[in-house]
């Protein structure tokens, strides 16, 4: 007997975006309003694109889901049911949650007939890491628990055999965050910007340089000590694979105990105590999740939606993800072995390099990007987008990045992908030109009329 196909679940911060993620094989999206949820900037869903939302994944029988997973303060609390009512009478297919609070009221409002019953998913910042847990949000009404990033498959795996009436949400694709499942302070802390608000500045990103340190005598904090010479992050690198235990591993280094001050780049002088110990240092870069070739072992364990994360991500990330998923969970389905290939096209996305995360336990060093602040592009690099096909055999393409004559193009289409040598390129009046420098702009190539909304990336050569 086949095992049950998991919904693939991907992010949706445009309307656009939303329709992206339909036609490249997600089941449902996610998206949130702004006040409530914890992408408050670059989120264009209000109450009216929220009703688009929700009519358009009806008519094509998918999910809507609507995420308010904020942790709110007392002034949030007074107006929630008010701003909430509105959305709930749309009728979305479920509401992410995280704070016990609201989740008493809307229940409570449901049970009165206030508004509609809309499912309740509790949220990845409720940080649920036991089936224990899951049983006790199960009792107050929630349908579905989106499970915290920090388990590993094994945990999961016991969840879902404790409770199997639940329904159970897994995140396998996108961002990391260096606290426990988003509960972070960084950002609060250097901006005031609360990431429990929705105003994270991703301050775990930023380029930081360490400096030597004392103790001063009288205080006991630590003080600036100035360093002999640059730092090489090759020579500490080697150093502390050598030196430094990781998980369950050799003697501490010495110096893993000492106090070290952290300087933001763009914060000159403004030294920030850090202490490292086993594990690492932790305002410091996650790798990215990427857990693709583990969807056969979350769909035969009875998983019910696989998860990936992205609200502020680009068109081509979330066409990108959501095709390659589909084919992974296809596969899983069908019992068709894991496709390295997969692998790849993932690879083409821009990226902190990628980790399984906490699903698989691995050394410590595995899950930190202690060299790359930004994302990096690996085997492709989106390009443009077909924006309307030409019965002549011309297509225009808005470009999002340089291409040229000469180019290896992938021609990525929900009824199939496929590469092409790009030949010729002319612009809009018909003149012959050979590169595309990048946006805004628009040129034509030659693709056929059915590839109209196709996304265009250029393979890197290896």
């Amino acid at each position: 007997m086949s095992p049950k196909s998991p919904e693939l679940l991907l992010p949706a911060g445009s309307l656009d975006k939303m329709r992206a993620a339909y036609n490249f094989g997600a089941d449902a999206v996610y998206a949130g309003q702004p006040r409530y949820s914890l992408r408050a900037r670059n989120n264009e869903f209000k109450l009216e694109q929220i009703q688009i939302g929700i009519a358009e994944a009806n008519a094509r029988g998918k999910k809507f889901f609507l995420t308010s997973n904020l942790l709110p303060h007392n002034d949030k609390v007074r107006t929630y049911l008010r701003d909430i009512t509105p959305v709930l009478e749309m009728r979305p297919h479920g509401i992410i949650m995280a704070d016990p609070g609201l989740i008493m009221m809307v229940r409570e409002g449901m049970e009165k007939g206030h508004f509609p019953e809309v499912p309740i998913h509790l949220s990845v910042q409720a940080n649920t890491v036991n089936y224990m847990a899951v049983k006790f949000w199960q009792k107050v009404g929630v349908t579905r628990i989106i499970l915290s990033r920090e388990l590993s498959l094994d945990e999961i795996e016991k969840i879902r055999q404790e409770c199997p009436d639940m329904e159970l949400e897994v995140f396998v694709h996108g961002a990391l965050c260096i606290a426990y499942s988003g509960r972070c302070l960084l950002s609060g802390y250097f901006n005031r910007r609360d990431p429990n608000q929705g105003t994270c500045t991703n301050a775990c990103r930023w380029n930081y340089s360490t400096q030597d340190s004392a103790v001063d005598p009288n205080t006991g904090e630590a003080i600036a000590v100035k360093m002999d010479g640059g730092f090489n992050f090759n020579e500490a690198q080697t150093e502390a694979e050598q030196s430094f235990a990781a998980c369950g591993g050799s003697q501490r280094h010495p110096e893993a105990d000492k106090v070290y001050l952290l300087e933001e780049s763009g914060r000159p002088g403004q030294l920030m105590p850090i202490m490292e110990d086993e594990h690492g240092t932790y305002i410091m870069n996650s790798k990215d999740l990427r857990a693709v070739e583990h969807v056969e072992r979350l769909t035969k364990m009875g998983i019910d939606s696989l998860k990936v994360e992205g609200r502020t991500k680009s068109l081509y990330y979330v066409a990108r993800t959501a095709q390659t998923y589909r084919r992974a969970i296809d596969d899983a389905v069908a019992g068709r072995p894991f496709n390295p290939e997969l692998i790849t096209q993932l690879e083409g996305l821009a990226n902190r390099g990628f980790t399984a995360g906490f699903l698989e336990r691995r050394p410590s060093q595995d899950y930190q990007s202690y060299e790359l602040r930004n994302s990096v592009l690996g085997h492709s690099h989106y390009v443009g987008e077909v924006v309307a096909g030409g019965g002549d055999g011309w297509s225009v393409v808005e470009v999002k990045n340089k291409f040229q004559v000469g180019d290896q193009i992938e021609v990525i289409h929900p009824s199939g992908n496929h590469t092409v040598t790009l030949e010729h390129m002319r612009n809009l009046d018909g003149e012959p030109i050979t590169v595309a420098p990048g946006s805004p702009l628009q040129v034509r190539i030659p693709l056929e009329e059915h590839y109209s909304g196709a996304l265009l990336a250029r393979l890197i050569p290896a």
